[in-house]
């Protein structure tokens, strides 16, 4: 026994173990491709026959032969031919390098998907805030039909949350703080393609010096 145990272990990516499920791997087709990284691994055997690969698995040599067809066909898995150029013979042998492309697509997309969970929590947390800086300066809770005009200028109107606070900011300096003055100036800014602080910031002060 102790001399079954020294003949090592077989390294599987811990990426293809924790995703496979989500890859629409089943564990048959999962333990096939692990049993062909053991064979060219640690066998040193390329291209393993059926009966080799169903002796390792609990599969009858249909279900060996029905999974490998399957893994071929979705690019899991691929033979590659190859002639020895001193014999002349031909052999094939498994090519797994579409296992570890799979995975390699899998974890950018999961790295995609939670950077664009990160952005959207990022925008949610701005959302707030920019409540919050209008309720500060309205000095009282907003109304609904405050809060849904405030999300009507981000989503909408699709308004800079900075731009939004610019005109908060001059309508505090007009001492007009309510809703439909900022909102003309918004309007106001949008005729005259004025997208970012420092172009508002430009036009209010040509507007007040009367240039």
């Amino acid at each position: 026994m102790l001399g079954a145990l020294r003949e090592g272990t077989q390294p599987v990516p811990y990426l293809f173990l924790k995703l496979y499920p989500s890859l629409k791997l089943n564990e048959t087709e999962a333990m096939l491709i692990i049993q062909l990284m053991a064979f060219l691994d640690k066998d040193k055997l390329e291209f393993p026959t059926i009966e080799q690969i169903q002796g390792r698995m609990a599969a009858t040599p249909e279900q060996v032969i029905k999974t490998l067809q399957k893994l071929l066909k979705s690019g899991w898995i691929s033979i590659d031919e190859q002639i020895d150029l001193v014999s002349g013979v031909q052999s094939e042998r498994y090519n797994l390098d579409g296992v570890y492309r799979k995975l390699a697509e899998a974890w950018a997309d999961r790295e995609r998907r939670a950077a664009e969970q990160d952005k959207q929590a990022a925008a949610e947390t701005d959302a707030k805030d920019i409540f919050s800086i209008f309720e500060k300066e309205f000095g009282r809770p907003l109304t609904p039909m405050e809060l849904e005009t405030i999300a009507g200028w981000l989503d909408q109107d699709s308004y800079k949350q900075e731009l939004i606070l610019a005109a908060l900011k001059e309508a505090v300096f007009a001492g007009k703080v309510h809703f439909r003055y900022i909102d003309r100036i918004l309007l106001e800014w949008s005729r005259n393609r004025i997208y970012s602080v420092e172009q508002a910031k430009e036009h209010a002060q040509r507007f007040r010096t009367g240039r």
